[in-house]
């Protein structure tokens, strides 16, 4: 149970305190790694339960460093900051592989004898055992030392490719008149210059209304194509390199792959069962997505009867047409309802009740102004504290993600997490509001299984490819009448209507199959490039989309250079389908009723509040009463 009496961590409130924290806070963790370090060498009549002990305060002393290094990295205002945070975490993960290829550290547990162990401390011990092999610290002398080298630059290829696209955005001059279709709100907000020109970013505050409004097509393809080639000719070589090293790395530690060594410790378990995988969803998207497609061409054909092809740049736009049209579902009267105030207030109100928590506001420090904190509080306990940084500015990550900042230890320390998002601060789409749910549920999951002793298994530390699942799940509450009905209002006060949204979901379904084979895509080009390692990115890539789906890739765009992913996600992005699978299933224990409190009272103590302590198939068994199944997935895409 969480502890009432612990302080969540002091944040700084002035530049120089940030710098220090950045800077020299790591620096001091990372000292008291090394003092752990040498006590468990030094000390060799410890107990193997004190010798376990020690490694996992090695274990939080590490994670209190990288995750607001990381974290800072990618959300600080004040570039030195962001360099400082940079610099450490590469040093933080340098120091956490070359632990694992110290053999004096490699001994204190090699032969050690488990009798006398918990099935807690056993696990741990073997999950130790594990990490060490992975790292190489059985290796022959000069392997080990390339391998070293290997992880390191691995780390320095992946911040570089991370800055690139937080750096690399993109702007594209159109003409005022062009613009037909916009929102007024989004016009308003976009004025035309002395030369009649507009200004338009590739911000998700611009990109998302003008790929899904604008009636003109030489708009849509050029931002989506400024879009697709961010941080492109800069990554090229970048990413050239980071799969030459994951690939050389891979072959020093006996694996066949890259896949096969990343997927050696999640549910699915080896490289060719990705590729079955894969092959599995494709055979069940298909019928649909053929289907799908014809119509959204013939859609297409009247507005230009010229048209050979449904783009990337016209699949969103031609799909809320046919909505608008075929389903009676207008995205600009959809929107009327989602103010982001509201929404904030609805996401919070709506876990809220869900999860049986409060968000109590906290007038804090923290890294920018735009940041709001809120404590995790339920039945007058603080649980942990959430930080919302909610939209875009320079320099931050344009993507939507949640961060670790501080991990929760039981007894010691509240996990805290944050939220880094890119939304408007005027009306949303319907899709950002589903981002939103998503989003918050990595941050519900990280703080309510914030609570255990060990520091590898708390929070979201689950296996990876499980870890989307319950963010999947919440999205679920953004499509839910009664949810919506609380909370999405016009600015007259009315309600969203619940015919709108039954309509909604209709409409959701059309264009399911094309959606998943649009994310089939980016599995696709995650897994292909990390197992064939094409020579050539750019021609191997677009083959690998046009292969996926019938919505074709922009002509000689570079997305590849922009897919953030392939730095934490690897050769893993088929985790995104996987999870769904699973959050599907789960969905399916709470019948008709989104809200009823048994269901969600088990599912909040088996899912969330066990964090990574059981096997995630055993997580899902004990929600469930029995092993997931395709079932519910194959439903969900056979309801398009």
């Amino acid at each position: 149970m969480p502890d009432i009496s612990l302080e969540p961590l002091t944040l700084p409130s002035d530049l120089d305190g940030w710098r220090a924290f950045a800077d020299e806070r790591p620096r001091e963790l990372l000292d008291r790694v090394s003092a752990l370090d040498a006590r468990l060498t030094a000390e060799t009549d410890l107990a193997l339960r004190e010798r376990l002990a020690l490694w996992n305060e090695a274990d939080i002393a590490l994670a209190e460093a990288a995750a607001p290094s990381h974290l800072l990295s990618e959300s600080h205002p004040d570039a030195g900051v962001r360099d400082a945070a940079e610099k450490q975490a590469q040093a933080i993960d340098a120091v956490q592989s070359r632990r694992l290829l110290d053999r004096d550290l490699w001994s204190v547990f090699a032969d050690a004898d488990p009798a006398g162990l918990e099935p807690d401390e056993q696990r741990f011990l073997e999950h130790v055992r594990r990490d060490f092999r992975r790292g190489g610290v059985d290796l022959p002398d000069a392997d080990r030392e390339r391998v070293r080298e290997l992880t390191e630059r691995d780390t320095e290829l992946s911040l570089t490719f991370s800055r690139n696209i937080r750096e690399g955005r993109r702007e594209i001059r159109v003409p005022a008149s062009a613009l037909e279709g916009l929102p007024d709100d989004f016009l308003a907000e976009h004025p035309a210059d002395a030369e009649g020109m507009v200004t338009l970013t590739t911000e998700y505050t611009d990109l998302m209304p003008v790929r899904e409004y604008a009636r003109d097509r030489s708009v849509r393809h050029a931002l989506v194509g400024a879009y697709n080639d961010l941080a492109w000719p800069d990554n090229e070589p970048v990413l050239a390199e980071l799969l030459a090293v994951r690939a050389e790395r891979a072959s020093l530690l006996g694996y066949g792959d890259w896949a096969d060594y990343e997927t050696e410790t999640r549910m699915i378990g080896s490289s060719a069962a990705v590729a079955a995988f894969l092959e599995r969803v494709a055979d069940a998207a298909a019928p649909a997505a053929a289907a799908e497609y014809e119509r959204v061409l013939e859609r297409l054909r009247r507005d230009d009867p010229d048209v050979e092809k449904v783009t990337i740049a016209d699949f969103w736009y031609v799909l809320g047409t046919l909505k608008r049209e075929e389903y009676d579902v207008d995205a600009q009267l959809v929107r009327s309802y989602f103010r982001f105030d509201r929404v904030l207030e609805g996401v919070l109100a709506t876990t809220g009740r869900l999860l049986d928590v409060q968000y109590v506001p906290v007038d804090a420090p923290s890294w920018h102004g735009d940041v709001r904190t809120y404590d995790v509080v339920r039945a007058n306990e603080r649980l942990g504290r959430i930080h919302l940084d909610l939209h875009p500015r320079d320099g931050k990550y344009n993507h939507a993600a949640c961060f670790g900042l501080a991990p929760g230890i039981s007894g010691r320390t509240l996990p805290e997490s944050v939220l880094l998002c890119n939304f408007s601060r005027g009306l949303l789409e319907h899709d950002e509001v589903v981002t939103f749910f998503h989003e918050f549920g990595h941050l519900v999951h990280d703080i309510l299984g914030g609570h255990q002793k060990w520091a590898r298994w708390t929070g979201v530390a689950t296996e990876w490819d499980f870890v989307e699942a319950p963010s999947q799940l919440l999205e679920e509450w953004a499509w839910d009448a009664e949810a919506l009905a609380a909370f999405a209002h016009n600015d007259a006060g009315e309600a969203i209507p619940g015919d709108l949204v039954a309509r909604m979901r209709t409409a959701d379904a059309f264009g399911r199959g094309l959606e998943v084979t649009r994310q089939l895509g980016h599995a696709t080009t995650s897994y292909r490039l990390h197992v064939e390692r094409p020579t050539d990115l750019q021609p191997a890539v677009d083959a690998y989309y046009r292969a996926a789906s019938p919505v074709a890739p922009l002509d000689g765009s570079h997305s590849y250079a922009g897919f953030g992913h392939l730095t934490g996600y690897g050769a893993c992005y088929y985790t995104y389908q996987w999870s769904l699978v699973i959050a599907r299933d789960l969905l399916s224990a709470f019948g008709d009723d989104l809200f009823d409190v048994e269901t969600a009272a088990r599912y909040r103590r088996e899912i969330l509040e066990s964090g990574g302590t059981r096997d995630a198939k055993e997580l899902v068994q004990a929600f469930l009463g029995r092993e997931s199944t395709f079932d519910a997935y194959r439903d969900w895409l056979a309801g398009a």
